[in-house]
């Protein structure tokens, strides 16, 4: 039978469906062929393929429906038993989660709501009365965080990578930029600053200072925040006894309210400018301009009159009020007409529903009258669907922001919706014919030397990179019809990958750490800079993308495997994208992933002036990319569909921010004239410069928003004269002196893309590859680019060819 020849034809069936051309599906006539389908029919819903596969599949089904019976239904049945044991929660696109809820009253601050309870939607094997799967662990690097967390916040897993990390790390006191605002919280004072931003050929940087600061004279200086509540969009940050701050990201006002029973209190507002106008507009009392020296205007406003005085150059204090706050910055005069309409409502938490594919939906609960204004960013502006209803932009509405212009938007549901991406095994167009014996050597070669050398590194991250390297040559045998070699790599990937799943490798391994919720390494419970910083919960997605990419592979050819080790594999998934909480959950919602920038971010606990920042997108959609083929390979496909949908928003950030296109308005000329990727993003920064190599290493900086070098890479690089720039803007730095040539092989893959010829030359003679690459993924990738841009494939060698015949 022709499954025989292939080592998992489900998956590759159910690929073939969602990717084959229509004149080939139709062609399906001979007996063998007519069985394969009709297994494949008969086991898969066709909720797990696209709209195309769906139409392929009914194709199928109607060659197969009134030739075959239903052999598998049983099977079927028996398949849905056994995995239901594993996949015990709801997927994650079935229900909305329920809409955020106020914060608890003050003072004192009681217990918080909890959030809305959930498992990880698309099933992690429940953990026993043990807990979690890995082995539990203290960590003695980890800060406590019940210093700056509200007492009710710690019985769940915390965040390690939000929006306001910042103010819950070392004394709190370090900014973070919540648009359009750097917002700064410490001894009971609450800063905010409209940033300007110094602008060079190298970086650009948002300059921080103290351009209002609010507090209340009544309370005991030097007292620490309390965050009373958080979720995807906002903070409530308790900034003293008396003071209660809004902190909803996108919002042109900042929003303070006065305790609850705490009556009428006095109000401090400070500056590091002189006040040249404090003025009242209207007899109320409840709006007021500040002019500064600076030239600034911010406007206040009051839900009740609030009485102003000038007690200094930069001091003024008001007595005795009771209610809410709002300030904004005032950009234009033109635009005050607007903020006074909308400064009635206020925004007090935010989520992000991930209840549809490739859509996140956001919807502000919100208090007084009116309706709501937000900003939205420019990734925002595009993806922002017909599906939001009434939903207003206001084009000329604009504040300033180092990911450029944010717009005004009147509405408090929005939906942002993305063209889906095709998360497959194998290349979308095939090896080409000529290219497929180049390509088999190279990988006959490759797969001997797994034998003669050994991965040698403890580091979890290097090692990821390694086994995964090695699970390529299992998809680019399958695609090159190369099967011979799949048994060695599948012993090389059993024996190197399982030690980390059943805690038997010696030199390192996962581990719990409940105090904040999460895995950490062995080496990282006592070093902060162990595997990178691993412990401290840096880097968690580009670490375990790599292993979760080869559990994957490795589960995919060897099921029986893949059963066996399946809660850790799922463990893994867990800590980077549990979508959200449900009693005694083990990992915090989305550890890396920011639904309001719609990319992830790497750095972990560690508090630093310019906030979260991430270096490699590339790793980052390898990630949710690697947990797309888990689900795959489990027939999950909530967890497919889940990886898929943010892998798609990953990338579109990545060519949004981190791929710089010169006159596109993001960033400012001097900086876009002279690079065309950045080196490390960060919260306040544009960088050039890498965490390892000077802004004049363009080909580690090109290097390291490409690798590892994928299928999905086209997804990353789908614009051909985007990557043509980027190519020339490179090659000139690869005559530098010391230039590693596993730098170059990257350059040469993408140079590939609309020059092969030239590429494979240079990638023939290149002397070394990085070490989660080889010169047959290289080859791979170059022999599968189309000869024209736009070429269909029909023709070339793709994995399923001895099937067309």
């Amino acid at each position: 039978m022709i499954l025989a020849r292939v080592t998992n034809p489900t998956s590759i069936w159910l690929h073939l469906i969602a990717t084959t051309p229509s004149k080939f599906v139709t062609s399906i006539a001979s007996r063998e062929a007519r069985s394969a389908a009709s297994f494949l029919v008969h086991s898969f819903s066709k909720d797990t393929l696209s709209v195309r596969g769906q139409l392929q599949y009914g194709l199928i089904w109607s060659l197969v429906s009134k030739k075959t019976k239903s052999p598998m239904r049983n099977w079927k049945k028996k398949l849905g038993h056994t995995l239901s044991r594993f996949l015990t929660s709801k997927p994650p696109f079935a229900q909305p989660r329920p809409r955020p809820t106020e914060p608890p009253p003050l003072p004192p601050p009681p217990a918080p709501i909890p959030p809305p309870p959930l498992a990880m939607p698309h099933g992690p094997p429940a953990p026993g009365p043990g807990g979690p799967v890995f082995p539990r662990a203290t960590s003695t690097v980890l800060p406590d965080p019940a210093r700056f967390f509200a007492p009710g916040l710690l019985n769940a897993p915390l965040p390690t990578n939000y929006s306001f990390q910042n103010f819950v790390l070392k004394n709190g006191d370090q900014p973070e930029y919540l648009h359009p605002y750097s917002i700064r919280s410490t001894g009971g004072k609450l800063t905010i600053c409209y940033p300007t931003r110094n602008v060079t050929p190298s970086y650009i940087i948002q300059t921080i200072v103290a351009d209002l600061t609010i507090s209340s004279p009544s309370d005991a200086a030097g007292g620490d925040h309390r965050v009373v509540a958080f979720d995807d969009l906002s903070v409530t940050l308790d900034v003293s006894p008396s003071l209660r701050a809004h902190l909803v990201r996108g919002c042109p006002y900042v929003t303070l309210t006065t305790a609850q029973g705490a009556g009428a209190v006095d109000i401090s507002v400070a500056s590091v400018h002189a006040f040249i106008e404090v003025a009242p507009c209207g007899d109320a009392g409840a709006k007021w301009r500040l002019r500064m020296n600076s030239g600034q205007t911010f406007l206040l406003y009051a839900s009740a009159p609030i009485r102003l005085a000038q007690t200094g150059t930069s001091q003024l204090s008001a007595p005795g009020f009771s209610g809410v706050i709002r300030i904004a910055y005032l950009p234009d005069a033109f635009m005050e007409p607007v903020l006074d309409r909308y400064s009635g409502c206020f925004p007090t938490a935010g989520e992000a529903a991930l209840n549809r594919p490739f859509c996140v939906e956001y919807h502000w609960r919100k208090a007084g009258p009116g309706e709501l204004l937000m900003l939205a960013h420019p990734l925002h502006l595009r993806l922002l669907s017909n599906d939001s209803g009434g939903v207003r932009v206001l084009d000329d509405f604009r504040y300033r922001s180092i990911d450029g212009d944010l717009v005004g938007v009147v509405g408090d549901s929005w939906v942002l919706r993305t063209d889906p991406v095709s998360t497959t095994w194998h290349s979308t167009h095939g090896v080409s014919e000529n290219g497929v014996d180049e390509v088999v050597a190279a990988l006959r070669k490759d797969v001997a030397g797994l034998a003669s050398t050994p991965i040698t590194t403890t580091s979890s991250y290097s090692y990821g990179k390694a086994i995964a390297r090695a699970a390529r040559f299992v998809l680019i045998a399958e695609e090159v019809g190369c099967p011979d070699v799949i048994p060695a790599v599948q012993s090389y990937l059993k024996a190197a990958v399982t030690p980390w799943l059943d805690g038997s490798f010696p030199g390192n391994g996962f581990l719990y750490e409940s105090k904040w919720g999460g895995l950490v390494t062995r080496q990282g419970l006592t070093n902060t800079g162990a595997d990178f910083g691993f412990g401290i919960f840096n880097d968690h997605h580009y670490h375990l993308g790599y292993f979760i990419y080869a559990i994957a592979v490795l589960a995919k050819i060897d099921p029986c495997w893949g059963r066996k080790y399946m809660p850790q594999a799922y463990s893994m998934v867990a800590d980077i994208m549990t979508l959200s909480l449900r009693p005694g959950a083990s990992f915090p919602r989305l550890r890396m992933f920011d639904l309001w920038t719609l990319h992830s971010w790497a750095g972990g606990l560690t508090d630093l002036a310019d906030g979260r920042n991430q270096e490699s997108t590339s790793e980052a959609v390898n990630a949710y990319y690697s947990a797309a083929l888990l689900g795959l390979s489990y027939g999950d496909t909530h967890l497919a569909t889940l990886g898929a949908t943010l892998t798609a928003f990953e990338a579109l950030a990545a060519q949004t921010w981190w791929h710089v296109r010169e006159g596109e308005g993001i960033y400012e000329e001097v900086f876009s004239r002279n690079n065309r990727v950045l080196g490390v993003l960060w919260a306040n920064k544009r960088d050039s410069g890498l965490w390892f190599a000077p802004p004049e290493s363009k080909e580690c900086r090109l290097g390291i928003q490409l690798l590892p070098v994928l299928p999905i890479s086209e997804a990353l690089f789908p614009d051909v004269a985007f990557v043509k720039e980027l190519v020339g803007w490179t090659l000139p730095a690869l005559a530098r002196d010391g230039v590693w040539e596993s730098w170059k092989g990257f350059v040469y893959a993408l140079e590939g893309v609309y020059d092969k010829e030239a590429a494979l030359a240079k990638t023939r003679a290149l002397t070394g590859h990085d070490d989660g690459n080889s010169l047959s993924n290289l080859l791979w990738w170059l022999h599968s680019r189309p000869a024209v841009v736009g070429d269909a494939g029909y023709g070339r060698c793709c994995w399923y060819r001895q099937y067309c015949h």
